[in-house]
């Protein structure tokens, strides 16, 4: 659904780009939903990145963490939204929510059917890499670039 896929490219680009230590995952939950609960178990971090309504111009990116996270969600942009909130409340519930979420979203331009990210969200796609690095990086977390990939970036 175009630029409700702009967390699945984040993915996509991490996973292309970097290996990562033992014990951390990189993972295109898509529509899942509640049967992402597995995954939950037992973290210390919780990285999400996806389309949402940030209330700014497409390509518009924000940074929630804790119970802004949920609120976040009530204005669903797309039907897998829903299971994520779903996901997060059941987690809650069980007892495992990680000690520490972090949201990344972006403003889409569109959720119409097609493969492509709008101009204005694939824009902010390496931004968001970069944000994602980030946030592991305050978490311990650095991943090594992959060979081929620094290789063919120059």
């Amino acid at each position: 659904m175009s630029d409700d896929g702009v967390g699945v490219r984040v993915v996509q680009c991490l996973a292309s780009r970097y290996a990562f230590p033992v014990g951390v995952t990189v993972l295109d939950g898509g529509t899942l939903g509640l049967d992402l609960l597995p995954f939950l178990e037992g973290l210390k971090h919780l990285l999400i990145v996806d389309a949402m309504a940030t209330g700014g111009p497409p390509g518009t990116i924000v940074r929630l963490t804790g119970d802004d996270i949920p609120i976040a969600f009530e204005t669903k942009l797309s039907p897998h939204q829903m299971g994520l909130k779903d996901l997060l409340a059941v987690s809650l519930l069980q007892g495992n929510t990680p000690p520490e979420t972090v949201l990344l979203g972006v403003q889409p331009k569109s959720i119409q059917l097609g493969l492509d990210l709008s101009s204005p969200v694939e824009a902010k796609l390496q931004t968001l890499v970069e944000m994602a690095l980030r946030e592991l990086a305050a978490w311990g977390i650095v991943p090594e670039a992959n060979r081929t990939a620094s290789e063919s970036a120059v």
